[in-house]
């Protein structure tokens, strides 16, 4: 036994002889940073993480109680000018005038560059820090450090201040750059339990040693006695207690590289999430947080903003009534009670799972966050006689909620029990339908709550396949230009996203980005269906004709059959990935393209017809084409059958549209005859 604790004494000491063999201070920039040319271990680094350490440590005074007191320190080293967006840096902040209100504060920041081989200093003035505000609830603090060049290395600390004990930061180990040496470090009262949760495939080194602490609580009484004379007496009470100190570590990461289909690569970088999970503070009852999923959707729907606002009622009965006059099936009730609610009330763009001015006054005033519309909605599909539940997500640009805490989610939508499943619904966006969701909220898992308190995964992935079916029709003439027509028609997701491409440009400025994106082709006889009516698949059809889509050497004509629908590149090029392959919704794309080959001319060449079938039924490809005289018939399909596909399967995704790409750039071959 005192052989194993002796061990572990060994350890804990060799690991801090490793951790503090090599001393970060800021104001200790030296020669030998500034002269390094690149970074050792990846030399197309245009900027690199020197060091970052940081501290949360939950303080008392007699003023605020505890309080959270967050600081941290980073040295920078500038590469290449490619780096520069490095001397921009921002913190963002809570801004809101209650306990969760952050004060940041910054300091120490300083550029320091080598000039005739002497250290330069240049500090940060005061018109180089400004305010922004982010939204209603959120600020950030930006600077712009000085006289940035390549090779210099820059400092800056920052700090920040809460009342709010359960806003410990997330500590971000690896970043888009190299970073050389990341530390952070938690000071944790006994009274305060957090759980800690690592994220990403680099894990750091972790260390607990505890400590003896104590605290002096001044307080004051002011007594009344006879004749009405008013005494005040001072007391001063010392408590001890315990404080855990963490110390996590790691060195030598490298810069995490966004890839093709990763919905948010925060995911998957290395990192550290704490949650306040349990309160007890000084003679006074435990209080429990986030301990499982059902906790947290327990507390969630008990806020004031959250379960209450499902009860209201009274101010949508009478209009819902005439609504739903002589609507009689459950998915009609559905469907018109989803298109009154995005008729009624403007989505104003803040995700939120609370309630901001509440429900009733969102419907007075016709405007609301994501969570007056979507509890407003499920309120309504209540009273209608359906059994609507709120389903807890988290947006794509959130996170995975991969642990339980109430922070994990940032978003509300709907859910109607029916015996073929749930029916999910979301009444912000205008162009959505049943269980055709914005893609914001496609992201893995929902948590659905019932009125009881109970609650359940949501697989939020669609299973259902969105096709888009192009129709082509094109002549080439003897100098190889090209005259032809398009017919598009897409479904479900795809013809969403379609119908968000209609929206966001003027017809004029969205043929002129078509036209570019289709190799400078001139587009006329544009029309449009079924872009309103928004159950029905959107339709586009065109004329075309175009004077670079072919080529024309030594009297022959090279032709791409598929002209500009053809995926000329592989977006998977990395070796090996660690990360899942999100392509948000399962697709399918078919092309039907019918080819006139001008007089005078025969096929030299025509590629070969292909089949590609991947395995578990995961999708596949096909390209057949087929010359009848002077016209050819080409029909090409890719089909993906999985929302998300785990890493272990990106070699087969890879190889796959590897074959494809290389299919679907060969070229036919046309020789005078």
């Amino acid at each position: 036994m005192k052989f194993i604790k002796l061990f572990s004494l060994l350890t804990v000491l060799f690991f801090f002889s490793r951790t503090t063999a090599q001393e970060f201070k800021l104001g200790k920039v030296s020669i030998a940073e500034l002269q390094e040319k690149a970074h050792p271990k990846d030399s197309s680094a245009v900027a690199a993480i020197l060091y970052k350490k940081g501290k949360s440590k939950i303080e008392y005074n007699d003023n605020d109680g505890f309080f959270l007191l967050t600081e941290v320190e980073t040295r920078i080293k500038i590469y290449k000018k490619g780096g520069y967006d490095w001397a921009n840096q921002s913190i963002r902040y809570y801004n809101v005038s209650n306990d969760s209100k952050e004060s940041v504060y910054i300091s120490d920041a300083v550029t320091y560059n080598l000039v005739n081989g002497k250290i330069e200093k240049t500090k940060l003035k005061s018109d180089g820090e400004f305010n922004e505000q982010v939204n209603k609830f959120r600020s950030r603090k930006k600077i712009t450090m000085p006289n940035v060049k390549e090779g210099s290395v820059l400092e800056y600390k920052y700090t920040i201040k809460t009342l709010n004990i359960g806003m410990m930061p997330d500590w971000k180990f690896q970043s888009s750059i190299p970073v050389n040496f990341s530390e952070y470090i938690t000071y944790i009262p006994e009274y305060y339990t957090f759980n800690a949760r690592e994220k990403g495939y680099l894990f750091p080194k972790v260390s607990v040693v505890k400590n003896s602490k104590s605290v002096n609580i001044s307080s004051k009484e002011r007594t009344s006695g006879p004749g009405y004379v008013s005494s005040t007496s001072f007391s001063n009470d010392k408590f001890d207690y315990i404080e855990t100190q963490t110390t996590y570590f790691l060195e030598n990461l490298p810069a995490i590289k966004e890839e093709a289909f990763v919905n948010n690569i925060d995911n998957y970088t290395a990192s550290i999430e704490q949650e306040l999970s349990m309160v007890k503070p000084f003679n006074q009852p435990l209080k429990m947080y986030s301990t499982d999923w059902n906790s947290v959707v327990k507390t969630i729907y008990d806020y004031d903003d959250f379960g209450p606002e499902l009860n209201k009622t009274g101010y949508f009965e009478d209009d819902l009534k005439a609504v739903l006059a002589n609507v009689n099936t459950p998915e009609e009730k559905i469907l018109v009670i989803l298109n009154y609610v995005k008729s009624r009330v403007v989505w104003d763009e803040y995700y939120s799972y609370s309630c901001d001015k509440g429900v009733k006054k969102a419907y007075q005033e016709k405007t609301g966050n994501v969570a007056e519309i979507n509890l407003m909605l499920t309120a309504m599909l209540r009273y209608a006689g359906l059994t609507a539940n709120p389903v807890l997500v988290s947006t794509r640009s959130n996170g995975i909620p991969l642990f339980p805490n109430r922070t994990a989610f940032n978003y509300v939508i709907a859910a109607v029990e029916t015996p073929n499943g749930n029916v999910l619904l979301d009444a912000t966006d205008k162009y959505s339908i049943p269980n055709v969701l914005p893609l914001r909220t496609l992201n893995w898992l929902g948590r659905l709550i019932r009125k009881d308190g109970t609650s359940e995964e949501v697989d939020l992935m669609p299973k259902k396949v969105s096709s888009d079916n192009v129709f082509v029709t094109y002549a080439i003439d003897a100098e190889g230009k090209v005259n032809g027509k398009i017919r598009r028609q897409c479904t479900d997701f795809n013809a969403m996203v379609m119908r968000d491409n209609f929206s966001s440009l003027k017809e004029d400025a969205y043929l002129e980005k078509l036209e570019n994106e289709s190799n400078k082709i001139e587009i006329s006889e544009y029309s449009r269906t079924n872009e309103k009516e928004i159950l029905l698949p959107t339709i586009e059809t065109f004329s075309f004709k175009g004077d670079n889509l072919t080529e024309v050497i030594g009297g022959k004509i090279y032709i791409n059959p598929m002209l500009f629908f053809a995926t000329t590149e592989n977006s998977f090029k990395q070796e090996t990935r660690e990360y899942p392959i999100d392509f948000s919704y399962p697709f399918s794309d078919k092309y039907n393209i019918t080819i006139q080959i001008p007089e005078g001319f025969a096929v030299e060449t025509l590629p070969v017809p292909a089949v590609i079938t991947m395995e578990d039924n995961l999708g596949g490809f096909k390209f057949n084409v087929a010359a009848n005289g002077n016209s050819l018939q080409l029909a090409v399909s890719h089909q993906i059958n999985e929302a998300i596909v785990s890493a272990e399967k990106y070699e087969m995704i890879k190889e796959y549209y590897k074959a494809m790409v290389a299919k679907e750039t060969e070229k036919i071959v046309l020789k005078r005859i």
